[in-house]
């Protein structure tokens, strides 16, 4: 499906790095459209984009849009961006990534959009996979790289889009979905809410934009979901979870080292109830196994069979850094994986320690942004239960130039007594590989989690172990 544009247009994105804009740029120039952009370093993303053709400027600088004609930016950018400012002074169109996104999206004829304060990215992915075992072929534009495509986005043959929406700036009210998923609603991104009541109004919102002979399918295990459909006046959901009284219930759990299996009872208004019997999937916690429930039931909405749904989540090839394993090193484990909130943290764990009964259990852990430890310093301190050891690394700011307000030392002393686990405060990169070279082996466990660059930490350490 190509777009026939006027080939002066040039569009150009600030940003261009990042996991959402670079799928985004990544679609649009499969749709035909002329597509650049900029970024202050190079990353994996960066590297995507220039084997498809995109042209990518190193660096914020005046002469990167001399030519262009549209900018889109993403809502990490300063209002003092040499290139905002320069485009505000020529009278470019400027577009937020989200205004964007709705954009293109109304292209194509029918969507699914994922949202939710954690498992949007894997419950996308896996709605991927179920509709490419259904020959489907959709659009894909995720919030992580999924390994089957070996990227973030993927510009498909049919009327399909499969969005990751991104919450954190209110934009994902601005796309209109055909069907929903709501996988939970958690206090995050506070700076641009101010209020968890905030947050839940406009996912309040949400569910109501999508249309009765769409549906949303909502997760009403999460007591915030709960509490926000009590006043949707249109009966325009479903609801999935460990709830007996869900339309789509989640019972029969077994989980172990490799696989997690479940059987879904479906019970639809109108329609005889019945089961998709033990469906298996390779990933491992509760949070996976309902982000699967998720997958499955809106596939089963739009159409797709029990025989290709089973198939799809249980060949599912993964997420990057989603409890990726890295190596097996003197009879310990090492993971990578981007927990990065308590509850994420909380749920990888409790995932790991239900089926890893013996091992101990270390998690490597870099806090991301200094407002989300200032915001939820209680929270994280009590979201550890499930370690044995956590090795706390010093605190990824991610650009951010607030004051912490608290004492790091003594936030380690809170994070141990609060979570019953020894915490082992480090300085660096290389202060971590030595304590796993001088202190890892027998059957450990070890999980580096963050948004940061804990992730490039550890592969790089285990990649010279």
């Amino acid at each position: 499906m190509k777009i026939n544009l006027a080939k002066t247009e040039i569009i150009h994105f600030v940003g261009i790095g990042g996991i959402g804009m670079s799928g985004l740029a990544l679609i649009m120039k499969g749709l035909g459209f002329n597509v650049q952009g900029s970024d202050l370093n190079s990353n994996k993303n960066i590297e995507r984009l220039k084997q498809n053709n995109i042209k990518v400027f190193i660096g914020h600088k005046k002469k990167n849009i001399s030519n262009s004609t549209i900018l889109v930016i993403s809502s990490a950018i300063d209002k003092h961006n040499i290139e905002l400012i320069i485009g505000k002074r020529k009278k470019l169109p400027i577009y937020l990534r989200g205004d964007m996104l709705a954009h293109i999206v109304s292209l194509i004829k029918q969507n699914v959009v994922v949202s939710g304060s954690h498992g949007k990215t894997t419950t996308t992915s896996l709605v991927s996979g179920i509709f490419s075992k259904a020959k489907l072929d959709p659009t894909v534009i995720n919030g992580g790289v999924i390994k089957s495509i070996k990227n973030s986005a993927k510009l498909g043959k049919s009327n399909w889009c499969l969005i990751e929406s991104d919450e954190s700036d209110g934009s994902f009210l601005k796309v209109s979905p055909t069907y929903s998923i709501v996988t939970n609603i958690d206090k995050e991104h506070m700076d641009h809410y101010k209020n968890l009541n905030s947050l839940k109004r406009s996912f309040k919102k949400f569910i109501e934009k999508t249309p009765s002979f769409g549906k949303s399918i909502i997760c009403v295990d999460d007591k915030n979901i709960n509490e926000i459909i009590k006043n949707i006046k249109v009966k325009n959901y479903l609801t999935y979870g460990t709830n007996k009284k869900s339309n789509f219930w989640i019972h029969n759990i077994i989980q172990n080292t490799e696989f997690s299996y479940f059987d879904l009872l479906i019970k639809l208004p109108g329609k005889k109830n019945f089961v998709i019997n033990k469906i298996k999937i390779p990933l491992l916690g509760l949070h996976n196994i309902r982000n699967a429930a998720a997958s499955a039931s809106i596939c089963k909405i739009i159409g797709i069979s029990s025989y290709l749904i089973k198939r799809g989540l249980a060949e599912f090839k993964g997420v990057e850094r989603r409890f990726n394993k890295l190596k097996t090193y003197r009879g310990s484990l090492i993971f990578d994986d981007y927990a990065h909130h308590p509850t994420e943290i909380k749920g990888v764990l409790r995932g790991v320690k239900e089926v890893y009964k013996k091992e101990q259990i270390i998690s490597i852990f870099q806090p991301h942004r200094i407002s989300r430890l200032k915001n939820l310093k209680i929270e994280f301190t009590n979201s550890f239960k499930d370690a044995d050891k956590i090795i706390l690394c010093p605190l990824y700011s991610a650009g951010e130039t607030l004051k912490l307000g608290f004492n790091y030392s003594a936030f380690a002393k809170q994070l141990s007594s609060n979570s019953k686990a020894q915490v082992i405060l480090i300085n660096n990169k290389t202060e971590l590989s030595n304590y796993i070279k001088n202190n890892i082996y027998g059957k450990k466990i070890l999980i580096a989690m963050g948004a940061g660059s804990i992730s490039n930490w550890i592969r790089d350490i285990t990649e010279r172990l």
